[in-house]
């Protein structure tokens, strides 16, 4: 019963924030196919430790276990200069309302976008896919990347300086092309 008993709690406590894993992993990783590979590590490694988990934020405990499998995972399978591309399959947020010009529009501008965020460094990364697309407050962050409140809110703000950099680079090389 110990076993049924501990696999309900995970169940509840974990397995709903399976989206949120997979997207930070995706986004550290670059890669759908590792993304997979690291939530995969990670809920093994979660449900292992389990034991550990004092019924805080659940979303911030696994979320933390998926940054630290990512980085391992990397280290593990990669060299650092690797740098893979996105699959289209992420901007497939299309509007059926929009005519193709706006969604070819839309498209590019999530390209765009996309790529900003992969040539930030990584620290400025994390910390930006965790507060814009998860959602994330502060306090989260800072227990998901176990650093200082004070780091997360420095990170994030030279992220978003150095993401309005990139994207002004890179308008401005559009226009002048």
């Amino acid at each position: 019963m110990e076993g049924q008993s501990k696999l309900a709690s995970f169940e509840t406590a974990v397995l709903p924030h399976l989206d949120a894993a997979y997207n930070l992993a995706r986004w550290l990783t670059r890669n759908d196919a590792d993304a997979q590979d690291v939530v995969q590590e990670a809920y093994l490694r979660a449900f292992r430790f389990f034991g550990g988990f004092h019924g805080e934020d659940g979303r911030a405990w696994l979320l933390g276990i998926v940054r630290n499998t990512s980085y391992t995972w990397m280290q593990r399978n990669r060299s650092p200069e690797l740098n893979m591309a996105l699959d289209d399959e992420t901007q497939e947020a299309e509007s059926h309302d929009l005519d193709p010009e706006a969604l070819l529009l839309q498209k590019a501008d999530a390209q765009m976008l996309r790529q900003a965020v992969e040539e930030l460094p990584v620290e400025f990364r994390e910390v930006l896919v965790l507060r814009e697309l998860d959602e994330m407050s502060y306090k989260q962050i800072a227990a998901v990347a176990d650093l200082p409140l004070g780091t997360v809110m420095s990170r994030l703000a030279r992220a978003r300086k150095r993401l309005q950099q990139i994207l002004a680079s890179q308008t401005q090389t559009e226009v002048l092309s």
